[in-house]
């Protein structure tokens, strides 16, 4: 395995509108083809392809309500009204109808009405489009299939992010920073501890879902240490139940350096993965690893947007694709780490900045004890200065001018 560092390339983004486009610059070729060689009957032809590409799909609407009124009425749609549940979901909805009736009337608009010969074969034409659509002929493409559950968030992916997020990381990431001061506090008295490190949660994604319950197992640069303090939660009718976290030390190539941080692996990959390897399931390797793509977009984006959350965890994807290297758990752990303590956080105290002693000027000089303004850092670096502290509420307005103490 090795850990992909440009994620942008490997990440699935969602798909866009291009086929829309293409469609419509299709659609724009064909009219102006017509409009250029017969304008007179555009209006006739449209309305009529109009009318065969609406009446198929409400013909095949007809035969999927007939199936949905006789054996699920009850059991999928607890006796709800026929008009505003059952029709829609059979592609019965209001717009198609509208789109055939405006076919309808255009054809007696355009001045050429079909002949008897047209009818017959919007009609065949229709009920073959019924017929092939049942057979799964005309079905749905992969591609629109995985449109689909990615727009309407319906992947399996999707579920356990949700489930992940919701069910775990909401409730201890807002507690671990806590957790981890505690646990200092506790090893205090072994020596200096926690000098280099990370103090978020690094969650592992590997793509291939087949993680290990033990670090160590997996590089012999991690070694475990201790477990932060347990975190007891109410939850689900089971008082107190436990939330740990598992501090690690890793160290650097040379087994010197040691680096302090809590990590763990997505747990809801053992899912994905035992999935994979049930045949019921249907859940192929490919398969696999794009949900395991999709859970780290959609987990990624549900942390981010959680104000509980933000800046208290970072996700590391594991890419499969080698698995030579002995230590690659723990170059990716440190290479995360470097970034992270390179880009985000300051954690040495920012220089002093010195300011020079009104004693140390000469007599021509000019006196600074009514120009205070004119006192000046020495020259240094420019420091972002960053607060650990958790921001205060602000005070209200003071009134403090002399007429408001004469009034008092």
């Amino acid at each position: 395995m090795r850990c992909h560092c440009d994620e942008d390339a490997l990440i699935p983004r969602p798909r866009g509108s291009l086929p829309k486009v293409c469609a419509v610059a299709l659609a724009a070729i064909a009219i102006g083809g017509i409009v250029f060689w017969s304008p007179e009957r555009l209006l006739g032809w449209v309305a009529m392809v109009i009318l065969i590409l609406t009446l198929g799909p409400l013909l095949h609407g007809v035969c999927l309500l007939a199936e949905e009124m006789m054996h699920h009425a009850n059991t999928r749609y607890r006796g709800k009204a026929l008009l505003n549940h059952v029709l829609p979901a059979c592609g019965l909805g209001g717009r198609t109808l509208l789109a055939a009736g405006l076919a309808v009337l255009g054809l007696y608009q355009s001045g050429h009405p079909l002949p008897h010969e047209g009818w017959k074969l919007v009609i065949l034409a229709s009920c073959l489009y019924a017929l092939l659509k049942s057979l799964g002929v005309l079905g749905p493409s992969e591609v629109e299939v995985s449109d689909i559950c990615e727009g309407r968030k319906m992947n399996v992916a999707h579920g356990l992010a949700w489930s992940f997020y919701l069910g775990y990381l909401r409730l201890v990431l807002p507690r671990l920073e806590d957790s981890i001061a505690t646990f200092r506090a506790m090893h205090q008295a072994s020596g200096p501890f926690w000098g280099r490190g990370s103090r978020r949660l690094l969650i592992l994604i590997p793509l291939n879902a087949n993680i290990s319950h033990k670090l160590e197992d997996e590089d012999d640069n991690i070694n475990f240490y201790d477990n932060l303090p347990n975190n007891e939660i109410d939850r689900a009718g089971v008082r107190g139940r436990v939330y740990k976290h598992s501090v690690y030390r890793v160290l650097d190539e040379h087994g010197k350096q040691a680096h302090e941080c809590v990590v763990e692996y997505a747990t809801p990959l053992l899912t994905l993965y035992n999935m994979s390897q049930e045949s019921s399931a249907g859940f192929g390797e490919a398969e696999r690893r794009q949900q395991v793509l999709l859970f780290y977009r959609t987990l990624q984006d549900i942390l981010e947007h959680s104000l509980e959350c933000r800046n208290r965890f970072k996700l590391i994807l594991l890419n499969d694709e080698e698995v030579d290297d002995p230590h690659f758990l723990s170059k990716a752990i440190l290479r995360h780490l470097e970034q992270q303590e390179k880009e985000e956080f300051c954690l040495t105290p920012p220089p002093h900045q010195e300011m020079e002693h009104p004693s140390d000027r000469t007599s021509s000089e000019p006196s600074i004890n009514h120009d205070w303004h004119h006192l000046e850092p020495m020259s240094r670096e420019p420091t972002l200065m960053i607060s650990l502290e958790r921001p205060q509420p602000l005070r209200e307005p003071v009134e403090m001018t002399d007429y408001y103490r004469e009034t008092r």
